[in-house]
């Protein structure tokens, strides 16, 4: 038999979708999983944008342009105009969700072997993404004990080598639901313009923001206009996700016009998504404001939960819908799977995702875990539940040095 690539037997295990046999198993016993591993909101996708995809009466579901229908880009420019961010619709490339964004980006802008330094925890695709782009990911650690504040600028100097092309962020933070101040993203931004690297930012989640932050974008950021790439989605925000519907922007007319010879060779991002997107951009503003809300909501009940739990470092997100958590256990992946396979209350159990892939330094996340507050407030109250009974029958429980909650602080 013909053997595979070294590349498609590297592939990283995603840890949000690892443990998805061990759930379905669960099921079939007849348990209760209430999942918390993955950012898949309950809240339902807004009528109004279903409704204009079930409406349309076109005959032929035709490729779009490739860099996305002119009518959306345009209407995309005004969006971001709410933001204080001046781009025109040229400066827009409509993606297959960001994760399309982010891999046009690491194609278009850095070659073999280049490096990007992320701080991590990270969103755990990067990897993937740089395994596929043949890049290296150079981490700069942030701690949990300060709600994984991001470190001050010399921290990322130090990891600039003759090899870094850029530097990636995600504001507020998947997985650490942390917020980055302006002021952290201008001494970035100061960074990437001394060494001319590119600052790649992901600003999914710019609508949830809490605790009075507010939100600011790297393309807002004067002198680095020829290094900010943006990257973007409509799934978390309109609650979306398999509308595959995202978006690269820059001012940068070299990026562009390579991501868009990539974008014709994928030939068109999602016809019915890019219908359903455009709608979103038609809505009244009350349905973000509501949702900012619950999210809001669901994020009080983590944090009050967790914080008081025995043994278990918590902090309070500044924004998007995770949070991490260091538990009293031996190992998260363990943990996990025991969750799933061994345990139950009431006939119900929890499905998290064990932190370490969500780091690129070896030995890190081993007792940590993310988790996706997306399930609406009762059925968090019930997860935390099993939650609290799992970790105190745990049979890999270790000794720790007692509940820690912190607050997370903005940088």
């Amino acid at each position: 038999m013909p053997s595979i690539s070294k590349r498609g037997e590297n592939v990283p295990m995603s840890p949000f979708r690892k443990l998805i046999p061990f759930a379905d198993k669960a099921k079939e016993a007849g348990r209760h999983v209430y999942h918390l591993n993955i950012g898949q909101p309950d809240i339902e996708t807004p009528a109004y944008a279903l409704q204009q995809v079930r409406a349309t009466n076109m005959k032929v579901l035709e490729y779009s342009p490739a860099t996305g229908l002119a009518s959306y880009r345009k209407k995309l420019t005004a969006y971001y105009r709410k933001f204080g961010i001046e781009v025109s619709a040229d400066e827009i490339i409509v993606t297959t969700g960001a994760s399309e964004a982010i891999q046009f980006a690491f194609l278009s802008c850095l070659d073999h072997k280049d490096e990007v330094i992320v701080p991590e925890p990270f969103y755990a695709n990067y990897n993937g993404f740089a395994q596929i782009a043949d890049i290296r990911i150079r981490p700069v650690t942030c701690h949990i004990e300060d709600g994984f504040s991001l470190p001050d600028t010399a921290a990322f100097e130090k990891r600039v080598t003759t090899d870094t092309k850029g530097i990636f962020i995600t504001n507020p933070n998947n997985p650490t639901g942390c917020f980055y101040s302006r002021e952290s993203l201008e001494g970035l931004a100061e960074l990437c313009r001394n060494y001319n690297l590119f600052l790649f930012v992901d600003e999914v989640y710019r609508e949830f923001c809490y605790d009075g932050n507010e939100f600011f974008s790297a393309l807002n950021i004067k002198g680095v206009e020829d290094h900010v790439i943006m990257l973007d989605s409509i799934s978390k925000r309109y609650s979306a996700c398999g509308a595959r519907v995202g978006s690269l922007v820059t001012r940068n007319r070299a990026v562009l016009d390579a991501a868009t010879r990539y974008a014709k060779l994928r030939l068109s991002p999602p016809g019915l998504g890019q219908i359903l997107a455009e709608a979103t951009l038609d809505m009244e503003e009350t349905y973000m404001e509501e949702v900012k809300t619950e999210y809001t909501r669901r994020r009080d009940v983590v944090y009050s939960r967790l914080s008081r739990m025995d043994g278990v470092v918590s902090y309070c997100p500044g924004g998007a819908f995770y949070c991490f958590a260091k538990f009293p256990i031996d190992s998260a992946e363990r943990f996990c799977r025991w969750m799933l396979e061994e345990f139950d209350l009431n006939g119900a159990t929890v499905m998290l995702s064990p932190g370490e892939g969500f780091y690129a330094s070896p030995g890190h996340g081993i007792d940590e875990v993310r988790i996706a507050y997306v399930l609406n407030s009762e059925a968090l109250q019930k997860a935390m539940d099993c939650l609290e009974a799992g970790l105190q029958a745990y049979p890999g429980r270790v000794e720790s040095a007692g509940r820690v909650p912190v607050k997370a602080t903005s940088r």
